[in-house]
């Protein structure tokens, strides 16, 4: 746990140079005065949420929607350790979407496309978490949309740092035609983090380190898109 600490520590400063480079680039074609530079913003889409309650644990029954929230807690706070300026879609467990009635998941989705308009996003990153009928099933996966290169690439960043940890099962970045990818242009992904219908998986994405690691991932793949 101290050796992780220590790379993540080091990563982190190594991410705050990236993000003053990147954030020169933003700003004007790189060329601004230094008061109109503004840190890279990252939209963190905490999945679901009220009474969606999205997929549940196997063993626990425990919440997606739950689990989602505190990986993204975690990922927004790794963000705004590096410089970046993270935005979270969703800050409890409620929705967005108002009452419970007809409609709700349409508006509960447009209301997460209106975050990322109003923040002018520079990425998008949408947590979520698996389930499977075959419960051996497991592993982190990362979606991107078809056709949109940065998408891609972000994934495939994200997807190979998420391989090198204990939620790695040897998985590529796919394509995948969801909301999130759909309402931007900025470079967006949606990461399931494990399958909640595996036992292993679960009992790590139940931990606070195994919450930890996975949000710490999905950071590093995306501060070595931004470097690259």
């Amino acid at each position: 746990m101290k050796l992780f600490i220590l790379r993540k520590s080091a990563a982190i400063a190594a991410a705050a140079v990236t993000v003053l480079s990147a954030a020169l680039g933003i700003a004007c074609g790189g060329m601004a005065r230094a008061q109109a530079v503004r840190p890279p913003v990252i939209v963190v889409d905490a999945g679901h949420g009220g009474v969606d309650a999205g997929v549940r644990g196997k063993n626990s029954g425990v919440k997606e929607s739950d689990v989602n929230l505190a990986v993204a807690r975690k990922l927004a706070g790794y963000f705004n350790q590096a410089g970046f300026a993270a935005v979270l879609t969703r800050k409890s467990n409620g929705g967005l979407y108002g009452l419970p009635v007809k409609g709700f998941k349409l508006r509960d989705m447009n209301a997460r496309r209106d975050v990322i308009e109003r923040c002018a996003a520079d990425m998008v990153i949408s947590v979520h978490q698996n389930a499977f009928a075959d419960g051996t099933r497991r592993g982190a996966q990362v979606f991107f949309y078809p056709g949109k290169e940065n998408g891609r690439r972000l994934a495939e960043c994200i997807q190979r740092s998420l391989n090198g940890t204990a939620l790695g099962d040897g998985k590529q970045a796919l394509a995948g035609d969801y909301f999130m990818l759909r309402c931007t242009d900025a470079p967006s992904v949606v990461v399931e983090c494990g399958f909640l219908s595996n036992a292993e998986d679960e009992e790590l994405l139940l931990s606070e380190e195994g919450k930890a690691q996975a949000a710490y991932a999905i950071f590093a793949g995306a501060a070595e898109y931004f470097s690259g």
